[in-house]
Protein backbone atom coordinates (compact mmCIF):
# COMPACT_ATOMS: atom_id res chain seq x y z
CA UNK A 1 0.00 0.00 0.00
CA UNK A 2 1.23 3.47 -0.89
CA UNK A 3 1.41 6.62 1.20
CA UNK A 4 -1.03 9.09 -0.41
CA UNK A 5 -0.23 12.79 -0.07
CA UNK A 6 -2.26 15.77 -1.25
CA UNK A 7 -2.12 19.55 -0.90
CA UNK A 8 -4.92 21.97 -0.04
CA UNK A 9 -5.00 25.69 -0.69
CA UNK A 10 -6.46 28.54 -2.66
CA UNK A 11 -5.63 28.56 -6.38
CA UNK A 12 -2.34 30.29 -7.14
CA UNK A 13 -0.69 29.62 -3.78
CA UNK A 14 1.73 26.99 -5.10
CA UNK A 15 -0.29 23.85 -4.47
CA UNK A 16 0.71 22.12 -7.72
CA UNK A 17 4.30 23.30 -7.33
CA UNK A 18 4.44 21.73 -3.88
CA UNK A 19 2.99 18.47 -5.25
CA UNK A 20 5.63 18.23 -7.98
CA UNK A 21 8.46 19.08 -5.56
CA UNK A 22 7.22 16.42 -3.11
CA UNK A 23 7.01 13.80 -5.86
CA UNK A 24 10.51 14.63 -7.09
CA UNK A 25 11.87 14.55 -3.53
CA UNK A 26 10.46 11.10 -2.80
CA UNK A 27 11.72 9.79 -6.15
CA UNK A 28 15.20 11.15 -5.38
CA UNK A 29 15.13 9.06 -2.19
CA UNK A 30 14.55 5.92 -4.25
CA UNK A 31 10.83 5.66 -3.58
CA UNK A 32 8.54 4.60 -6.43
CA UNK A 33 6.37 7.67 -6.89
CA UNK A 34 3.24 8.40 -8.91
CA UNK A 35 2.30 12.05 -9.45
CA UNK A 36 -1.41 12.03 -10.24
CA UNK A 37 -3.45 15.06 -11.31
CA UNK A 38 -6.68 16.12 -12.96
CA UNK A 39 -5.52 19.27 -14.71
CA UNK A 40 -3.31 19.76 -17.77
CA UNK A 41 -1.47 22.47 -15.84
CA UNK A 42 0.33 19.72 -13.95
CA UNK A 43 2.03 18.50 -17.13
CA UNK A 44 2.89 22.04 -18.24
CA UNK A 45 4.54 22.93 -14.93
CA UNK A 46 6.27 19.56 -14.87
CA UNK A 47 7.56 20.11 -18.40
CA UNK A 48 5.84 16.98 -19.70
CA UNK A 49 3.25 17.39 -22.45
CA UNK A 50 0.69 14.78 -23.47
CA UNK A 51 0.26 13.14 -20.07
CA UNK A 52 -2.71 10.75 -20.08
CA UNK A 53 -4.67 8.62 -17.62
CA UNK A 54 -2.19 5.76 -17.96
CA UNK A 55 0.90 6.52 -15.81
CA UNK A 56 4.06 7.33 -17.79
CA UNK A 57 7.58 7.09 -16.42
CA UNK A 58 9.22 10.51 -16.73
CA UNK A 59 12.40 9.91 -14.73
CA UNK A 60 13.97 7.32 -12.48
CA UNK A 61 11.37 6.13 -9.93
CA UNK A 62 8.87 8.84 -10.97
CA UNK A 63 5.67 8.31 -12.97
CA UNK A 64 3.01 10.90 -13.82
CA UNK A 65 -0.56 10.86 -15.11
CA UNK A 66 -3.37 13.35 -15.75
CA UNK A 67 -6.78 11.76 -15.38
CA UNK A 68 -9.37 12.10 -18.13
CA UNK A 69 -12.89 11.62 -16.76
CA UNK A 70 -14.34 10.50 -20.08
CA UNK A 71 -11.61 7.86 -20.47
CA UNK A 72 -12.10 6.61 -16.90
CA UNK A 73 -15.86 6.44 -17.48
CA UNK A 74 -15.39 4.19 -20.51
CA UNK A 75 -13.05 1.90 -18.58
CA UNK A 76 -15.35 1.72 -15.56
CA UNK A 77 -18.41 1.04 -17.70
CA UNK A 78 -16.86 -2.21 -18.90
CA UNK A 79 -16.52 -3.28 -15.26
CA UNK A 80 -20.15 -2.32 -14.57
CA UNK A 81 -21.27 -4.57 -17.43
CA UNK A 82 -19.17 -7.45 -16.08
CA UNK A 83 -20.85 -7.09 -12.66
CA UNK A 84 -24.26 -6.90 -14.30
CA UNK A 85 -23.56 -10.13 -16.18
CA UNK A 86 -22.50 -11.74 -12.90
CA UNK A 87 -25.71 -10.92 -11.02
CA UNK A 88 -28.44 -10.54 -13.68
CA UNK A 89 -29.84 -13.40 -15.76
CA UNK A 90 -30.58 -11.05 -18.66
CA UNK A 91 -28.18 -8.08 -18.69
CA UNK A 92 -29.56 -4.94 -20.30
CA UNK A 93 -26.50 -2.65 -20.10
CA UNK A 94 -24.76 -4.73 -22.77
CA UNK A 95 -26.33 -2.55 -25.51
CA UNK A 96 -24.99 0.68 -23.95
CA UNK A 97 -21.39 1.58 -24.76
CA UNK A 98 -19.00 3.63 -22.68
CA UNK A 99 -18.27 5.99 -25.58
CA UNK A 100 -21.94 7.03 -25.56
CA UNK A 101 -22.02 8.10 -21.93
CA UNK A 102 -21.96 11.73 -20.81
CA UNK A 103 -20.18 12.91 -17.67
CA UNK A 104 -22.58 13.89 -14.89
CA UNK A 105 -21.64 16.31 -12.08
CA UNK A 106 -19.71 14.49 -9.38
CA UNK A 107 -18.53 11.68 -11.66
CA UNK A 108 -15.03 13.14 -11.89
CA UNK A 109 -14.50 12.85 -8.12
CA UNK A 110 -15.96 9.34 -7.90
CA UNK A 111 -13.96 8.04 -10.87
CA UNK A 112 -10.75 9.69 -9.61
CA UNK A 113 -11.17 8.03 -6.20
CA UNK A 114 -11.87 4.65 -7.81
CA UNK A 115 -8.74 5.03 -9.96
CA UNK A 116 -6.68 6.13 -6.97
CA UNK A 117 -7.83 3.05 -5.06
CA UNK A 118 -6.86 0.76 -7.94
CA UNK A 119 -3.43 2.37 -8.36
CA UNK A 120 -2.81 2.12 -4.63
CA UNK A 121 -3.80 -1.56 -4.58
CA UNK A 122 -1.57 -2.34 -7.58
CA UNK A 123 1.54 -2.35 -5.39
CA UNK A 124 3.55 -0.52 -8.06
CA UNK A 125 4.06 2.65 -6.01
CA UNK A 126 5.40 3.54 -2.58
CA UNK A 127 4.05 7.10 -2.70
CA UNK A 128 1.16 8.66 -4.63
CA UNK A 129 1.04 12.46 -4.72
CA UNK A 130 -2.42 13.64 -5.77
CA UNK A 131 -3.06 17.11 -7.20
CA UNK A 132 -6.80 17.69 -7.69
CA UNK A 133 -8.58 20.27 -9.84
CA UNK A 134 -9.40 22.27 -6.71
CA UNK A 135 -9.08 21.77 -2.98
CA UNK A 136 -12.85 21.62 -2.58
CA UNK A 137 -13.04 18.85 -5.20
CA UNK A 138 -10.20 16.97 -3.48
CA UNK A 139 -12.04 17.05 -0.15
CA UNK A 140 -15.27 15.90 -1.78
CA UNK A 141 -13.36 13.01 -3.33
CA UNK A 142 -11.76 11.86 -0.07
CA UNK A 143 -15.10 12.30 1.72
CA UNK A 144 -16.97 10.00 -0.68
CA UNK A 145 -16.39 6.71 1.22
CA UNK A 146 -18.01 8.09 4.37
CA UNK A 147 -20.91 9.75 2.54
CA UNK A 148 -21.68 6.73 0.35
CA UNK A 149 -21.39 4.39 3.33
CA UNK A 150 -23.94 6.50 5.20
CA UNK A 151 -26.40 6.47 2.28
CA UNK A 152 -26.04 2.71 1.78
CA UNK A 153 -26.40 1.91 5.47
CA UNK A 154 -29.17 4.29 6.45
CA UNK A 155 -31.45 3.92 3.45
CA UNK A 156 -31.26 0.12 3.64
CA UNK A 157 -32.21 0.33 7.32
CA UNK A 158 -35.03 2.78 6.64
CA UNK A 159 -36.43 0.59 3.85
CA UNK A 160 -36.16 -2.63 5.85
CA UNK A 161 -37.99 -1.09 8.83
CA UNK A 162 -40.70 0.64 6.79
CA UNK A 163 -44.21 -0.69 6.19
CA UNK A 164 -43.38 -0.92 2.48
CA UNK A 165 -40.28 -3.00 3.15
CA UNK A 166 -42.15 -5.41 5.44
CA UNK A 167 -45.06 -5.64 3.02
CA UNK A 168 -43.05 -6.62 -0.05
CA UNK A 169 -40.40 -8.76 1.66
CA UNK A 170 -42.34 -12.04 1.04
CA UNK A 171 -42.25 -11.30 -2.69
CA UNK A 172 -38.57 -10.38 -2.90
CA UNK A 173 -37.27 -13.95 -3.05
CA UNK A 174 -39.34 -15.09 -6.07
CA UNK A 175 -38.65 -11.82 -7.89
CA UNK A 176 -34.93 -12.06 -7.13
CA UNK A 177 -34.80 -15.66 -8.32
CA UNK A 178 -36.37 -14.60 -11.61
CA UNK A 179 -33.92 -11.83 -12.49
CA UNK A 180 -30.76 -12.62 -10.52
CA UNK A 181 -28.18 -15.40 -10.64
CA UNK A 182 -27.83 -17.49 -7.48
CA UNK A 183 -29.89 -15.10 -5.39
CA UNK A 184 -31.36 -16.31 -2.11
CA UNK A 185 -33.01 -13.51 -0.19
CA UNK A 186 -33.76 -15.65 2.84
CA UNK A 187 -30.17 -16.83 3.27
CA UNK A 188 -28.74 -13.36 2.79
CA UNK A 189 -26.94 -14.25 -0.42
CA UNK A 190 -28.97 -11.55 -2.12
CA UNK A 191 -27.19 -8.94 -0.01
CA UNK A 192 -23.72 -10.00 -1.18
CA UNK A 193 -23.23 -6.96 -3.47
CA UNK A 194 -24.22 -4.63 -0.62
CA UNK A 195 -21.82 -6.36 1.76
CA UNK A 196 -18.99 -6.05 -0.76
CA UNK A 197 -19.75 -2.36 -1.26
CA UNK A 198 -19.80 -1.80 2.51
CA UNK A 199 -16.46 -3.56 2.88
CA UNK A 200 -14.85 -1.44 0.15
CA UNK A 201 -16.23 1.80 1.62
CA UNK A 202 -15.11 0.76 5.09
CA UNK A 203 -11.58 0.13 3.86
CA UNK A 204 -11.58 3.57 2.25
CA UNK A 205 -12.71 5.22 5.48
CA UNK A 206 -10.02 3.43 7.47
CA UNK A 207 -7.29 4.44 5.02
CA UNK A 208 -8.31 8.11 5.01
CA UNK A 209 -8.39 8.16 8.81
CA UNK A 210 -4.88 6.66 9.03
CA UNK A 211 -2.18 9.38 8.74
CA UNK A 212 0.41 6.77 7.81
CA UNK A 213 -1.68 6.03 4.72
CA UNK A 214 -3.26 9.34 3.69
CA UNK A 215 -2.34 12.91 4.65
CA UNK A 216 -2.83 16.47 3.45
CA UNK A 217 -0.76 19.64 3.76
CA UNK A 218 -2.02 23.20 3.60
CA UNK A 219 -0.40 25.65 1.17
CA UNK A 220 -0.86 29.40 1.55
CA UNK A 221 0.73 32.80 1.01
CA UNK A 222 0.70 35.94 3.13
CA UNK A 223 -2.44 37.11 1.32
CA UNK A 224 -5.34 37.35 3.85
CA UNK A 225 -7.76 35.62 1.45
CA UNK A 226 -5.35 32.72 0.96
CA UNK A 227 -4.81 32.47 4.71
CA UNK A 228 -8.53 32.33 5.42
CA UNK A 229 -9.02 29.72 2.67
CA UNK A 230 -6.29 27.53 4.18
CA UNK A 231 -7.90 27.73 7.63
CA UNK A 232 -11.31 26.84 6.20
CA UNK A 233 -9.87 23.90 4.27
CA UNK A 234 -8.13 22.72 7.43
CA UNK A 235 -11.44 22.56 9.28
CA UNK A 236 -13.18 20.92 6.31
CA UNK A 237 -10.50 18.21 6.16
CA UNK A 238 -11.17 17.33 9.79
CA UNK A 239 -14.84 16.79 8.98
CA UNK A 240 -13.95 13.94 6.60
CA UNK A 241 -11.36 12.53 9.02
CA UNK A 242 -8.42 13.54 6.80
CA UNK A 243 -5.26 14.37 8.74
CA UNK A 244 -3.57 17.68 7.96
CA UNK A 245 0.11 17.30 8.81
CA UNK A 246 1.36 20.88 8.44
CA UNK A 247 1.34 24.09 6.46
CA UNK A 248 3.62 25.37 3.68
CA UNK A 249 3.84 29.15 3.25
CA UNK A 250 5.00 30.35 -0.16
CA UNK A 251 7.74 32.99 -0.32
CA UNK A 252 7.45 34.08 3.31
CA UNK A 253 10.41 35.77 4.98
CA UNK A 254 9.19 34.97 8.49
CA UNK A 255 6.74 32.48 9.95
CA UNK A 256 6.21 34.24 13.29
CA UNK A 257 2.94 35.82 12.16
CA UNK A 258 1.42 32.48 11.13
CA UNK A 259 1.80 30.41 14.29
CA UNK A 260 -1.32 31.77 15.98
CA UNK A 261 -3.45 31.02 12.91
CA UNK A 262 -2.20 27.47 12.35
CA UNK A 263 -1.14 26.25 15.79
CA UNK A 264 -0.31 23.46 16.56
CA UNK A 265 0.65 22.60 12.96
CA UNK A 266 4.33 22.79 12.00
CA UNK A 267 5.02 25.59 9.49
CA UNK A 268 7.51 25.55 6.63
CA UNK A 269 8.60 28.12 4.08
CA UNK A 270 8.05 27.10 0.46
CA UNK A 271 10.94 28.90 -1.28
CA UNK A 272 10.62 30.71 -4.58
CA UNK A 273 11.48 28.46 -7.52
CA UNK A 274 13.54 29.65 -10.45
CA UNK A 275 12.44 28.17 -13.77
CA UNK A 276 13.80 24.64 -14.16
CA UNK A 277 15.17 24.55 -10.60
CA UNK A 278 13.42 22.14 -8.24
CA UNK A 279 16.38 21.41 -5.96
CA UNK A 280 15.82 24.30 -3.51
CA UNK A 281 12.15 23.38 -3.13
CA UNK A 282 12.92 19.71 -2.63
CA UNK A 283 15.49 20.45 0.06
CA UNK A 284 13.06 22.70 1.96
CA UNK A 285 10.29 20.13 2.25
CA UNK A 286 9.49 18.45 5.57
CA UNK A 287 9.11 14.75 6.35
CA UNK A 288 5.43 14.65 5.42
CA UNK A 289 4.61 11.19 6.73
CA UNK A 290 6.36 11.69 10.07
CA UNK A 291 4.73 15.05 10.75
CA UNK A 292 1.29 13.77 9.76
CA UNK A 293 1.48 11.02 12.37
CA UNK A 294 2.21 13.65 15.03
CA UNK A 295 -0.65 15.97 13.98
CA UNK A 296 -3.84 16.36 16.03
CA UNK A 297 -6.31 13.58 15.30
CA UNK A 298 -9.48 14.84 13.61
CA UNK A 299 -11.66 12.59 15.76
CA UNK A 300 -11.25 10.61 18.98
CA UNK A 301 -13.94 8.61 20.76
CA UNK A 302 -13.34 7.75 24.42
CA UNK A 303 -15.75 4.96 25.32
CA UNK A 304 -14.69 4.91 28.98
CA UNK A 305 -15.22 8.65 29.47
CA UNK A 306 -18.24 8.54 27.12
CA UNK A 307 -16.87 11.47 25.18
CA UNK A 308 -16.40 12.39 21.51
CA UNK A 309 -13.66 14.90 20.68
CA UNK A 310 -13.65 16.52 17.25
CA UNK A 311 -10.95 18.94 16.09
CA UNK A 312 -12.47 21.82 14.08
CA UNK A 313 -9.78 24.47 13.44
CA UNK A 314 -10.65 27.59 11.49
CA UNK A 315 -14.29 27.35 12.58
CA UNK A 316 -16.02 29.83 14.89
CA UNK A 317 -18.23 28.64 17.73
CA UNK A 318 -21.36 30.07 16.10
CA UNK A 319 -20.65 28.02 12.95
CA UNK A 320 -20.89 24.71 14.79
CA UNK A 321 -24.24 22.93 15.08
CA UNK A 322 -24.84 19.58 16.74
CA UNK A 323 -28.00 17.53 16.25
CA UNK A 324 -28.93 13.98 17.15
CA UNK A 325 -31.40 12.01 15.05
CA UNK A 326 -31.75 8.28 15.54
CA UNK A 327 -28.51 6.39 16.14
CA UNK A 328 -26.14 9.03 14.76
CA UNK A 329 -24.78 12.47 15.59
CA UNK A 330 -24.77 15.13 12.90
CA UNK A 331 -22.11 17.80 13.21
CA UNK A 332 -22.30 20.83 10.92
CA UNK A 333 -19.30 23.18 10.80
CA UNK A 334 -19.43 25.94 8.19
CA UNK A 335 -20.64 24.34 4.95
CA UNK A 336 -19.43 20.85 5.95
CA UNK A 337 -21.62 18.21 7.57
CA UNK A 338 -20.61 14.95 9.17
CA UNK A 339 -22.78 12.04 10.26
CA UNK A 340 -21.01 10.25 13.08
CA UNK A 341 -21.89 6.61 13.73
CA UNK A 342 -21.10 5.88 17.36
CA UNK A 343 -19.40 2.63 18.44
CA UNK A 344 -21.68 -0.11 19.82
CA UNK A 345 -20.89 0.84 23.43
CA UNK A 346 -22.31 4.34 22.89
CA UNK A 347 -24.92 3.66 20.23
CA UNK A 348 -28.33 5.06 21.13
CA UNK A 349 -26.97 7.22 23.96
CA UNK A 350 -28.37 10.74 24.14
CA UNK A 351 -26.11 13.78 24.17
CA UNK A 352 -25.78 15.11 27.71
CA UNK A 353 -23.65 18.13 26.92
CA UNK A 354 -21.37 19.80 24.38
CA UNK A 355 -18.82 22.58 24.43
CA UNK A 356 -16.54 24.21 21.90
CA UNK A 357 -13.12 25.17 23.23
CA UNK A 358 -9.74 25.94 21.60
CA UNK A 359 -10.86 24.56 18.26
CA UNK A 360 -12.22 21.32 19.74
CA UNK A 361 -15.83 20.21 20.01
CA UNK A 362 -16.34 18.06 23.12
CA UNK A 363 -19.52 15.95 23.20
CA UNK A 364 -20.54 14.13 26.37
CA UNK A 365 -22.86 11.10 26.16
Amino acid sequence: MAFILTFLGKGGTGKTTAAIAAAKSYAAQGQRVLLLGQDEGLGILLGETGLASEPREISSSLWAAVLSTSYLLEQSWDEVKQLEAQYLRTPFFKSVFGQELGVLPGMDSALALYTLKALDASGRYDVIVYDGQSSAATLRMFGLPEVLSWYLRRFREVFAESDLGRAISPFLQPVAATVLNNADWMSGNFSQPFSQANDILGQGQQAIADPSRVAAYLVTTIDPVALKAAQTLWGSAQQINLTVGGCLVSNATSLSDFHAQFSPLPLHVLPHRDEGDWRSLMEGLPNFKQEAQQAPKPLTVDVTQRQVKLFLPGVAKNQVQLTQSGPELTIAAGDQRRNLLLPPELKGQSVKGAKFQDGYLFISL
